[in-house]
């Protein structure tokens, strides 16, 4: 059986306009960078795992920092489906710039 790596996206739209819910917003996105989540664009983040059991268990350690409010939606995509998206509008981040679709970057 092969494995292939996968992208896991979270896109989240997280209200934002009591105190208690801004601070909810930064707990949950801190979360998400603390478990090697990188910003694709706002409220869109991505992680690439090995294969899709290494993907399901980032939904546990999220799901105990969902805010109260608002939607969180992880999709599991494969690199091949990732790397064909397309960009529309605006132009890639200096990161994408830089790294482009490496797996393995060396500094």
């Amino acid at each position: 059986m092969r494995y292939a790596q996968l992208r896991i996206l979270c896109m989240f739209d997280l209200p934002v306009m009591t105190k208690k819910q801004q601070q909810q917003y930064r707990v949950f996105r801190k979360t998400l960078i603390e478990n090697g989540f990188t910003m694709l664009q706002y409220s869109v983040y991505y992680r690439i795992v090995q294969n899709r059991s290494a993907a399901q268990k980032f939904a546990p350690i999220l799901k105990k920092m969902i805010p109260e409010d608002g939607d969180i939606r992880l999709l599991y995509v494969s690199e091949k489906q990732f790397n064909d998206m397309l960009l529309l509008v605006g132009r890639k981040s200096k990161q994408e710039q830089a790294i482009g679709n490496e797996k393995l970057v060396i500094i």
